[in-house]
């Protein structure tokens, strides 16, 4: 059965996430050092010890999730694991190209830490913003963005699961958006807690910053194919990840349509590498028939190791 990687993104992290092998293994502490010798500061006590709402802000969230997902994937690739591919939602797309070998881990963590950091300067504090659309058809929910409009920018940013679509643009929009769409038949439409319009064409200008620190690290071929959250197509050159990864940040993330194609393709066996469950909950929602292994760095992992080899 042809396995796959998947790495999460913002939203997993919490204070502790993956302190578990971090206190069990030496290479798993050698991955957290790397992350703190590449920063200049101690990621890894902010980590485990916080405070939580420095954690949360995107120019940290963005590393830390990056470092602990790593640091689990390498307890997999000690044990001889390797998957046939991989991809990311968002952020997670950066952990998948490490596992494809395409870029080093000391180039994702910083390139990851500016690029939270350009995301959150794209737009002024609570001026925009990012709103969960539950219960509605996606092409519903474009619709509804395309009539609210008027009021501002507002655009489909996560296409995540069936019934289940992020929207995100400046907050008069969104308010606009949330009476339209109720209108259309949502079920909820829910503001969520992150501080700016990700994935938004509001994020332009982060994507022109990122592209100029992109052009400083060397990005290789993918050993492995890897899903392009912009497309759900597979990253074949270094070329089309530098490009991707600059558009993704202004284009939606479209993760329904990516495990769709990985099912289509074969793969019916996910692994889901990081902190926290929130992709295997889509999968779930996606395609019931597909089986998942949740890595998340807790408890004794040699159980979880024995059932992908023999998966």
């Amino acid at each position: 059965m042809m396995l796959a990687y998947v790495f999460p993104g913002q939203g997993s992290q919490f204070v502790g996430m993956g302190k578990d092998w971090y206190d069990r293994y030496d290479f798993v502490r050698e991955i957290f050092d790397t992350a703190d010798q590449a920063l200049g500061f101690s990621l890894t006590e902010l980590i485990f010890q916080g405070p939580a709402e420095e954690l949360q802000k995107t120019a940290n969230t963005q590393p830390a999730i990056l470092t602990a997902s790593v640091a689990m994937l390498q307890v997999l690739n000690k044990a001889g694991i390797r998957p046939a591919a991989a991809a990311g939602h968002s952020l997670g797309e950066y952990t998948a190209l490490v596992a494809a070998g395409t870029l080093t881990f000391c180039d994702a963590v910083r390139l990851v830490r500016l690029r939270g950091k350009f995301m959150q300067e794209a737009v002024p504090l609570g001026q925009g913003g990012m709103m969960a659309v539950l219960g509605l058809d996606a092409d519903k929910v474009v619709e509804g963005c395309r009539l609210a409009a008027e009021a501002g920018i507002v655009e489909a940013a996560n296409f995540n699961s069936p019934g289940q679509v992020v929207v995100a643009g400046e907050i008069s929009a969104l308010k606009k958006a949330q009476e339209t769409l109720k209108s259309l038949g949502a079920k909820r439409c829910m503001m969520l807690p992150v501080s700016a319009p990700f994935h938004s064409s509001l994020m332009t200008p982060a994507g022109e910053r990122l592209a100029v620190e992109l052009a400083k690290v060397e990005i290789k071929n993918p050993e492995i194919p890897v899903l392009a959250n912009i497309n759900a197509d597979y990253y074949t050159t270094a070329e089309q990840v530098r490009d991707g990864l600059i558009r993704q940040v202004s284009n939606p993330v479209l993760w329904e349509q990516s495990i769709r194609r990985f099912v289509a393709d074969g793969y019916r066996m996910f692994v889901e590498i990081g902190p926290g469950n929130v992709l295997a909950g889509l999968l779930k929602k996606i395609d019931k028939s597909s089986g998942i292994i949740n890595i998340n760095g807790e408890g004794d992992p040699e159980p979880l190791i024995t059932r992908l080899k023999e998966a």
